[in-house]
């Protein structure tokens, strides 16, 4: 299964028009009773009107804990679903049914079911990353930041079906080499095309740079192998999540760093460490899902109450075990 990329719209408002857009946002929020959520990844604009910016575990634990009546998830649609199976008394809106993901289109509940029936006794591991669907399919879901403690958590003697993202599961196995872990083969579009020859030629412009690495990227593989060869010094390199990534940026003494990752983040860290330059690994690692949330889409979903994302109850309630667990290992 895949989806098709829209098309990124410019953005054209003049800072008047995005000043006056800000103010309305904000007072339809407080009306409503609503908190805006954004995601690291998220337009700049968004992200400065947003109660809470955040990857999607940090996103998550505010949603199951928002004291407010509508919840305007900025991000993409398996997101706003996570929040809708942890906040079920709450409404729950996106603002463009555009935001779909390419790596939670690459594997269906149907797939799962038959991968886990090739490894009976295995336990399912799926990134956040997922579809509700996925989710009710799983045993343990899992985000970047907290994709290690989710394995050392299974028992050692039981194996772990991993999915959907490739390059993560490879990176796990590399970490924990002495677990069972099977990969399911699917990728994020945007993280993949961030080469191994992208961030070699990112280093070479910037040789005083430290590298911080999100284990989605296609250049992950490679520099961990660099890193247990002993081809890299491991003080200048990071592999994070992008909530690692923006405390890694504040706290290292380095004054430049390259930024493996969706670009978006680019904005934040420099909130974070203003006096730092971020340079990104792969300039053209723009999600266009993302991008599709804008100012005028957030207004109009707290003034028009659109769209609602639902989850049906039956899978809600077999999916919200599998996350539960996941907030619980943080």
């Amino acid at each position: 299964m895949s989806v098709a990329l829209p098309v990124i719209e410019a953005l054209e408002a003049s800072p008047a028009r995005l000043a006056a857009l800000r103010d309305e946002i904000r007072a339809l929020a407080r009306e409503r009773r609503a908190v805006i959520l954004a995601h690291n990844y998220q337009r700049p604009e968004v992200q400065d009107v947003a109660d809470f910016v955040g990857d999607s575990l940090s996103l998550a634990r505010r949603a199951a804990a928002a004291d407010a009546a509508v919840i305007v998830f900025c991000g993409v649609h398996f997101m706003a679903e996570t929040a809708a199976i942890l906040a079920p008394d709450k409404q729950v809106l996106l603002p463009d049914l555009r935001a779909g993901c390419s790596l939670a289109a690459s594997l269906t509940a149907a797939q799962l079911r038959a991968w886990k029936a090739e490894f009976p006794g295995y336990v399912a591991v799926g990134y956040v990353n997922t579809t509700a669907e996925v989710k009710a399919e799983l045993d343990y879901c899992c985000t970047s930041s907290n994709a290690l403690a989710v394995v050392d958590a299974i028992p050692a003697d039981r194996g772990i079906l991993f999915c959907p993202d490739f390059f993560l599961g490879h990176y796990l196995r590399r970490m924990r080499p002495e677990r069972r872990i099977e990969v399911w083969l699917g990728e994020c579009h945007v993280h993949a095309d961030i080469s191994p020859a992208a961030l070699a030629a990112a280093r070479r412009e910037h040789p005083d740079a430290e590298v911080l690495i999100h284990p989605e990227c296609g250049c992950t593989s490679a520099v961990v192998y660099e890193l247990a060869a002993g081809d890299l010094g491991p003080g200048g390199v990071h592999i994070a999540s992008t909530e690692g990534m923006v405390r890694l940026a504040a706290q290292r003494p380095a004054r430049r760093f390259i930024v493996a990752t969706e670009t978006g983040l680019l904005h934040r860290m420099r909130q974070a460490a203003p006096d730092k330059e971020f340079v990104p690994a792969e300039p053209r690692a723009v999600c266009a899902f993302m991008k599709t949330i804008t100012l005028a889409g957030v207004r109009d979903a707290l003034a028009l109450g659109r769209y609602e994302v639902t989850v049906p109850p039956d899978i809600a309630a077999r999916a919200r075990g599998a996350l539960e667990r996941m907030i619980a290992l943080g």
